[in-house]
C-alpha cells in the first residue's frame, strides 16, 4: 500500500519549506507544485538560480515517489539531469511531475517547469526504491 503525504505537512520536508515550495497534489506516482520567485533566488545576473529549478524537481520527483512506495520502503536520488530553455526573472515556478516506470528497486520520473505559462526547463530523474530498515516488521 502506497505511502500517504500527511494532511499537515508542517516539518515534514524542511528543505521545501525553507524554499517556499507548496504542492497542490501527490499521489498515484504524480506531483505538482510551486514556489513564487524572490529576489533570494536570483543569481548576480538578476535570473533565477539553476539550482532552485533543479530543487524544485527533485523535490517533485521525491514526493511522486514517496506517494507510490510501499510503507516499508524509502526512496533516494540516484541522479536526475535537467534542461533549461528560459531565463526566469520573476513569478512563479510551476512544476509537475509524473511517474514514467516503476521496477522493484528503481522509480524514473519526469519533471516539466513551467514559468508564466512557458516552459522554463524539463528534468528526467531516477530513484532507488529500497526497504526501510527502520520500519516496524509486520
Amino acid at each position: 500500500m502506497p505511502k500517504k503525504v500527511p494532511d499537515d505537512l508542517e516539518g515534514f520536508n524542511p528543505f521545501a519549506e525553507l524554499l517556499g515550495l507548496v504542492f497542490t497534489r501527490c499521489e498515484n506516482g504524480e506531483s505538482e507544485c510551486a514556489l513564487e520567485v524572490s529576489r533570494k533566488f536570483l543569481n548576480p545576473h538578476g535570473v533565477v538560480h539553476g539550482g532552485v529549478a533543479y530543487s524544485l524537481a527533485d523535490t517533485g520527483m521525491g514526493a511522486a515517489a514517496w506517494s507510490c512506495i510501499d510503507e516499508d520502503e524509502l526512496c533516494a536520488t540516484i541522479e536526475i539531469k535537467i534542461i533549461y530553455f528560459k531565463a526566469v526573472t520573476s513569478g512563479t515556478l510551476h512544476c509537475r511531475t509524473k511517474l514514467l516506470n516503476r521496477s522493484r528497486t528503481i522509480a524514473t520520473f519526469e519533471s516539466e517547469i513551467v514559468n508564466d505559462g512557458r516552459l522554463a526547463a524539463k528534468a528526467i530523474g531516477t530513484f532507488s526504491v529500497f526497504k526501510d530498515r527502520n520500519a516496524a516488521s509486520g
